[in-house]
């Protein structure tokens, strides 16, 4: 697998990933399903702190995510992960947070954080499989203050994770 800059060629096909208006929310901030007409072309947001990849199997984009730079809090962010849905529960996911990973710890920022819905527990398993952590609970609380929704924050911690091997 192979990790790509995100080409606008194929954002009708990773918007029709989203299955369902917590998946379309995910990645326009609209709560609609199915994806509205009107963002299937320009759903990304496009600003400079803000990259975003696509992971590939051979030729076939299989996983969408996006690094979000944060100069002021001295960290990155990774977000709006979603994998095409006929490959879910095959490891992609794990595969996509640990190849974001690489352009992530390279950007020299010295956190990385990720934050999930709590029922989401596919994509928690493999964010702790990627080598990420929760942060303290009195943390997670002040950071969802404010938020849309609660969602549980980690921050990646490196213990399970070849760091060497991601930016190679």
């Amino acid at each position: 697998m192979e990790l790509r800059v995100f080409s606008d060629e194929h954002g009708v096909q990773v918007a029709s990933w989203a299955l369902d208006a917590k998946e379309v929310a995910l990645l326009s901030g609209r709560m609609e399903y199915p994806f509205p007409e009107d963002l299937l072309t320009n759903w990304r947001t496009v600003e400079k702190d803000i990259h975003s990849y696509l992971l590939f199997d051979g030729d076939q984009p299989v996983g969408y995510g996006e690094i979000w730079l944060d100069d002021e809090e001295d960290e990155v962010e990774l977000a709006r992960i979603i994998v095409d849905p006929k490959l879910r529960g095959r490891g992609v996911g794990g595969e996509l947070v640990r190849a974001l990973l690489g352009p992530a710890l390279d950007a020299g920022y010295s956190e990385v954080f990720i934050r999930v819905r709590p029922e989401n527990v596919p994509a928690i398993r493999a964010y702790h499989g990627s080598g990420f952590v929760d942060v303290p609970a009195a943390l997670m609380e002040e950071w969802n203050d404010g938020q849309p929704v609660p969602y549980r924050w980690m921050r990646y911690a490196g213990e399970q994770v070849d760091v060497g091997e991601l930016r190679g």
